[in-house]
């Protein structure tokens, strides 16, 4: 039964703080802009929220680079509003900036 002494107790947030910290962002960023539907209208919101927190999200502990990224981009100077593009996830609520591919 030893175990069961690793797993987090109920109500300890501070034994699971990376899972509670990211359950802590998916309950500020989103759900009070959304009527949500039904279970699978949820899981479908918390797929675009995974998949943006993936992709695009900046971490402070990676530096601000989202977690797909292995490396920091190239320093290109200046750039004007041609030059970047935005992405949206969640109908708008989530917006993500970047430079145009050259």
């Amino acid at each position: 039964m030893a175990w069961r002494s690793c797993r987090p107790r109920p109500r300890a947030p501070n034994q699971n703080a990376y899972a509670e910290r990211w359950a802590q962002s998916l309950r500020q960023e989103f759900p009070d802009h959304f009527v949500i539907l039904g279970e699978k209208h949820l899981r479908y919101l918390v797929q675009e929220y995974v998949g943006y927190y993936h992709t695009a999200r900046p971490h402070q502990s990676l530096g601000n680079l989202p977690p797909d990224m292995a490396n920091p981009p190239e320093d290109v100077g200046v750039l004007g509003p041609d030059d970047v593009e935005c992405h949206e996830w969640l109908g708008g609520l989530l917006k993500h900036y970047q430079r145009k591919a050259v």
